[in-house]
């Protein structure tokens, strides 16, 4: 199991040294597992572990508390997805008002020389890092020559001429193009977590849901055409919303997927939700029974849609 740290400050870490990659990896897309692929390539030939850096909450989401700009990842997915590419440690920093302070300078010898004893940073094309954004490529390399660790930034990565960025494939889940976000990302878009237990009216709406909790600003909002993974051998058809839950004065932000035709509890079981296609925006109803009418010509569209997905798949 690769170690998790939290804190800049803190004994050394790797006093062996080891290839750092930093950035803020939302929803781990095509270019950012290409730095983090190469990370851990030096890493393997420099016979060091390689380190990802990255920061919870994200700094945008620390400087726009009020209006949180969307996300695609939670921290919990970040970290096993970096792990499964080979990440021998990952960094989630907790960016706060003390992190915002710190210089770049300051940034690079304490965290980036000290504790982990840099023998190589990598960063993705023009990220910053540090106070007002203070550091970049070439502070980075001024730094290096003098305090002893080689700096570089990958290309960026593009996919038939499009260049692939967070901003881009967030754009492309709000308008529903879901293909083209899943070549960008390099897999279907899709959320995981535990199912943890709601206020169960939709069991007794007659559409029961396995409730996935964000505690974030999500990047998607309305009801969707899903698959669940992590029940069956195989994708679970199903519908799911994701949202406040306006109808009932819901708040935070919930995935509530019901799986067709399933009947059994799946309360503390890990399930992924797969969006494949956008039914409609979230609304509110004035009642309960317009309500459940629209949840029913919901599931009818949804299963249409599925089918048709899975006969082209067997074609």
């Amino acid at each position: 199991m690769s170690r998790l740290f939290r804190n800049v400050e803190g004994g050394v870490l790797f006093p062996q040294g080891s290839v750092v990659c930093i950035g803020a990896f939302d929803g781990l897309h095509r270019g950012h597992r290409a730095l983090v692929q190469h990370a851990v390539e030096r890493a393997r030939a420099l016979g060091v572990p390689a380190v990802a850096l990255a920061f919870e909450p994200l700094p945008r989401e620390f400087f726009a508390r009020d209006t949180p700009p969307p996300r695609l990842m939670l921290a919990r997915d970040k970290v096993a997805a970096l792990r499964g590419l080979g990440v021998d440690s990952v960094g989630l920093l907790r960016f706060d008002a003390k992190m915002a302070a710190i210089t770049a300078e300051d940034f690079v010898r304490d965290m980036l020389v000290r504790r982990l004893g840099a023998r190589e940073v990598w960063i993705g094309p023009k990220f910053h890092f540090g106070n007002r954004r203070g550091g970049d490529l070439a502070l980075l390399q001024a730094m290096g020559a003098e305090l002893g660790f080689a700096a570089g930034e990958i290309a960026p990565v593009h996919l038939n001429g499009e260049r692939i960025s967070s901003t881009r494939i967030r754009e492309l889940l709000v308008a529903g193009e879901f293909g083209h976000a899943a070549d960008l990302l390099g897999r279907p878009y899709a959320i995981g977590g535990r199912v943890v237990r709601g206020q169960q009216l939709g069991r007794t709406l007659g559409f029961p849901t396995a409730n996935l909790r964000f505690p974030r600003t999500p990047a998607l909002s309305g009801i969707y055409a899903t698959w669940v993974h992590g029940v069956f051998e195989r994708p679970w058809p199903s519908v799911s919303s994701f949202g406040t839950r306006p109808t009932v004065q819901g708040v935070e932000p919930l995935l509530e997927a019901h799986l067709f035709d399933f009947h059994g509890d799946l309360y503390g079981r890990h399930i992924e939700v797969e969006f494949v296609a956008k039914l409609r925006d979230e609304e509110k109803f004035n009642d309960l029974p317009a309500l459940t009418e629209q949840m029913h010509h919901d599931a009818r569209q949804a299963r249409h849609i599925l089918n048709e997905q899975r006969l082209r798949a067997t074609a």
